[in-house]
């Protein structure tokens, strides 16, 4: 399909949150090749539905909910878009859905904390922090992400005075040691514009900027990259209950509605990454329902990051044993609990086009994604259809 120069309004603007565009197959047919699109066909207008139907090989099918699919032509959905508003952004979530994934890459976890849900209580002292930091980088780990308040489920809410003193010592000292960005993981702009202060180039908020009001405007003053990230409920509450109708489309579109806040807040398009937040407020099915659609959020045209390392579901899915668990016999000298399926789970978030990988364990994360990320690229289309 050929390209436009700028889709950020088309991605992002009021007609494309109104309609919510995302593409969700791309496949041969004997007339040619089709993209399918998934839309909020409810929220069309009548004018909208009948230039929809002008489209010669447009289909609108019912889905699940107030969803809807559209097949059709993608050389003549960019025809149309030259003059539609609408067909531009159905063009948009196209071109973004069907370009070539950059080769992924990995963010490595150091948490200081004594609660977290894996490695809680490990690195919690600055200076074996800092060395974690440093062999993370060392084994190809291109951001290094600092965190110093637990959201594991249940975790209780830690203020910014001790969550400060728990990431400054480290995240200044890692930024004065590694040639590769750090990044603080936070909710609150103090921290994070204490951490910019101390050499931090990255926030990664699991709040996505719901949680501290002046988050997006540091964000934006200061030009630094942001990862917004979806979560249901706050890490106390998050998987009490759970719901969703239609999981992946509803996560695309909250994260859709959070970059057009960072867009308005003055956050440049190139500085956001989105995360679907596998394991914040989702049930197994809904993160395995993410995993299997996850190329669906390549409709928005941002980076995506999965963080999926070691977490509960995998877990539920394999019967193993909580990750902690192997520390707290002893077991130091064995790898982690969860080592193989979350070797699995982040060959299928490259499969389903991540572009970084949040991960504890870097080497074999790596090498599970440079596989996935062969098998990915030797494949014609891009993406299958649903």
């Amino acid at each position: 399909m050929a390209g436009a120069p700028d889709r950020t309004e088309a991605t992002f603007g009021a007609l494309a949150r109104r309609i919510a565009p995302r593409l969700v197959g791309v496949f041969e047919t004997e007339h040619g090749p089709r993209v399918r699109l998934g839309l909020r066909a409810r929220a069309l207008e009548p004018a909208e539905r009948r230039a929809l139907a002008g489209l010669a090989t447009a289909h609108l099918a019912r889905g699940p909910g107030a969803d809807g699919h559209l097949t059709c032509d993608p050389a003549q959905l960019d025809e149309a878009a030259e003059g539609s508003p609408l067909f531009r952004a159905l063009a948009a979530a196209a071109h973004h859905g069907s370009r070539r994934c950059d080769p992924p890459r990995v963010m490595g976890i150091v948490n200081v904390t004594p609660d977290s849900f894996s490695d809680g209580g490990l690195y919690l002292d600055p200076e074996r922090a800092v060395e974690h930091g440093v062999r993370l980088a060392a084994q190809g780990a291109e951001v290094v992400d600092v965190g110093g308040e637990s959201t594991r489920p249940g975790a209780a809410a830690v203020g910014a005075r001790e969550e400060l003193e728990r990431v400054l010592p480290v995240v200044g000292e890692l930024a004065r040691r590694l040639e590769v960005p750090v990044s603080v993981d936070t909710t609150k702009a103090s921290v994070a514009a204490a951490a910019l202060g101390a050499g931090a180039s990255w926030i990664n908020d699991v709040s996505a900027g719901r949680a501290d009001p002046e988050m997006l405007a540091l964000v934006a003053d200061r030009g630094c990259t942001y990862v917004a990230m979806h979560m249901q409920g706050e890490p106390a509450t998050m998987q009490a209950a759970p719901e969703y109708a239609d999981p992946t489309a509803e996560i695309v579109e909250f994260l859709r509605a959070r970059v057009a806040a960072c867009l308005k807040a003055g956050i440049e398009p190139h500085k956001i990454v989105v995360d679907p937040g596998i394991g914040f407020g989702k049930r197994l099915e809904h993160n395995l329902d993410l995993l299997r659609r996850l190329f669906e959020l390549r409709s928005l045209g941002r980076p995506i990051l999965v963080g999926v390392s070691r977490k509960s579901f995998i877990g539920h899915v394999t019967g193993a044993e909580r990750p902690a668990d192997w520390l707290a016999r002893g077991r130091r000298d064995r790898p982690p609990e969860r080592l193989g399926g979350s070797a699995a789970a982040v060959a299928a978030a490259v499969l389903g086009g991540a572009d970084w990988l949040r991960v504890h364990d870097v080497e074999p994360m790596l090498e599970a994604a440079r596989v996935a990320r062969a098998v990915r690229d030797s494949s014609q289309p891009v993406i299958q259809p649903t």
